[in-house]
Formats: C-alpha cells, sequence, structure tokens
C-alpha cells in the first residue's frame, strides 16, 4: 500500500476543525494547536497513537473500513465525508475504471432534446460536458465554442470570466461545486487526466488552489442559483440531477425554472431572437 499526502491532509484538517466539547471532552487549558489531539483520536476511536499518527503522516499502513468507520464518527463525517474517507485510504466503494474514454449511450442526445426548453446537460466522470440541450446552449453560449480539453463544468466555473457576472453569487457556488468534485474524483484522484485538471486549475484560479488546501468534501444538494443573464436579465432556476440506472459515471442535469422572490416568473429558456444569444 502506497503512502497517500491526502489521506493524512484531510484527517489532520478534520481532527483541527473538531473542538473537544463535540466530542465530550473537557478543555482542560490552552491549547497549541486547534481541535483535537492525536491522542484524543486515538482514544476516541480505540486506536493507539502511533498507529493513528502514522495514518495522520500518510505512512503506507492499512485501516479497516472498520476503523475508518470510527474515525469518522469521531469527526462526524457526513455519508459524503465518510465515502471520501474511506476512498483515501485505499477501498473502492462504488466507482471502477478510467474516468477517460466515457461510452455516451445514445438514448443521452434523445433525453437532452426532450428536456428543452429546460437547459440540461450530461456529465461525465470528471464533470466533462459530454452533451447538452439547445437551451443550455442559449444560456450559456461560450460553452460550445470552448474546445474539448476546456468542456469540463469546474473549469468553465473557474477559468471562463464571464461566467463570474453570469452567475449571482459566483463564489458561494463556486465553492459548493468544488467540494462536490472533490468527493465524486477521490476514486480517480491518482488519474493523470484528474490530476492534470487539477494542476491546471489551480494554476488558473486563486480561488479554487486556495479552496483546494480545505480538503472539504460534500455531495450534490438541490439548490436554487441565480444567474444575471446579459440578454435575459435575472433568472432564477432549481438544480436538479438525475443518475441513470446501470451507469453511476454519468449525471443528467437539469436546470427547473422557478418563480423568483418578485413573483415575476423565470421562464424557461425558449428559443432567442436575439442574435448575440443564438449559438
Amino acid at each position: 500500500m502506497n503512502a497517500d499526502p491526502e489521506l493524512g491532509a484531510f484527517l489532520r484538517r478534520r481532527r483541527e476543525s473538531t473542538k473537544p466539547a463535540e466530542v465530550g471532552l473537557v478543555d482542560a487549558g490552552r491549547r497549541r494547536t486547534p481541535g483535537l489531539r492525536r491522542e484524543e483520536v486515538a482514544m476516541l476511536a480505540g486506536v493507539s497513537v502511533s498507529w493513528y499518527t502514522w495514518l495522520e503522516q500518510g505512512r503506507p499502513i492499512k485501516a479497516s473500513i472498520d476503523v475508518l468507520d470510527a474515525l469518522a464518527r469521531v469527526f462526524a463525517l457526513d455519508e459524503t465525508e465518510r465515502d471520501h474517507l474511506i476512498a483515501l485510504a485505499g477501498h473502492r466503494l462504488h466507482h471502477t475504471g478510467s474516468p477517460t474514454g466515457v461510452d455516451v449511450p445514445e438514448w443521452a442526445e434523445r433525453l437532452l432534446d426532450s428536456l428543452d426548453p429546460i437547459p440540461a446537460y450530461l456529465l461525465g466522470p470528471t464533470w466533462e460536458y459530454l452533451g447538452w440541450n439547445r437551451a443550455q446552449a442559449e444560456l450559456f453560449p461560450a460553452m460550445t465554442a470552448l474546445p474539448d480539453e476546456e468542456r469540463n463544468l469546474v473549469w468553465v466555473m473557474f477559468a471562463v470570466a464571464e461566467v463570474r457576472s453570469l452567475i449571482a453569487d459566483w463564489e458561494l457556488e463556486a465553492h459548493s461545486m468544488l467540494t462536490q468534485f472533490r468527493a465524486d474524483i477521490t476514486p480517480w484522484r491518482d488519474d493523470p487526466a484528474v490530476v492534470d485538471l487539477v494542476d491546471r486549475l489551480r494554476r488558473v484560479s486563486a480561488e479554487f488552489d486556495r479552496w483546494w488546501e480545505g480538503h472539504d468534501v460534500s455531495g450534490f444538494q438541490t439548490r436554487l442559483r441565480r444567474f444575471n443573464h446579459p440578454t435575459r436579465g435575472p433568472l432564477l432556476f432549481e438544480y436538479q440531477q438525475l443518475i441513470p440506472a446501470g451507469r453511476t459515471d454519468l449525471r443528467v442535469v437539469m436546470q427547473l425554472p422557478v418563480q423568483a422572490p418578485t413573483d415575476t416568473p423565470a421562464a424557461a429558456v425558449e428559443p432567442s431572437t436575439d442574435p448575440r444569444t443564438n449559438p
């Protein structure tokens, strides 16, 4: 088993962010470092201090799922964070194979087109765009002009300048996206294509680079997203996703129009007569 510094960094972040009172310990005085001490984590998880220290240092030791579950309970990890921890420790839970060269099923285009005028797109394992419908292209026409290596949802969010003005609350949305992306790519974090994508994102975006150091992960949550569209004005969408049966490497993301707080409906993206928005 190879050493994994990312596993150690994740554990250290969680240890430092867990307060003694949260796990029933009395803080007897000033601490040199925030959060729990290593010996406290070891005691609560039922392992030796030396063993936990080696694990946090990324040494090549094997951790059973039972022990990892004990650590997840100490740090009060949610399901996504727990799966992330287990995958970092070398246990494969859900995904197999390579994240590249994904076979796109023949029904994908028909499904996306059937959702029009609701903007929708198909993502692969590393959040690469595998397809989209007319409404999505009209909502974000620059997407259709991107080269293949940049047709990735996370790249678009962090590296395409116009997205910052298109999406209201960009910082909140971008950070949420990064934490979901990190959780999803955990099984393939050492794949050359994934390493290259993350390296390029860290070079092109100061926010991505800074947040990546936080080692935060999260699962998908239905959410509202506001757009400041250059020709259609304010738009409000509810994000939903579908995982096709038997294809957990794919996801269909839909942006459902909802009513804004002003009671003005945010209409689905009908074909535009403005030549600036027609792809």
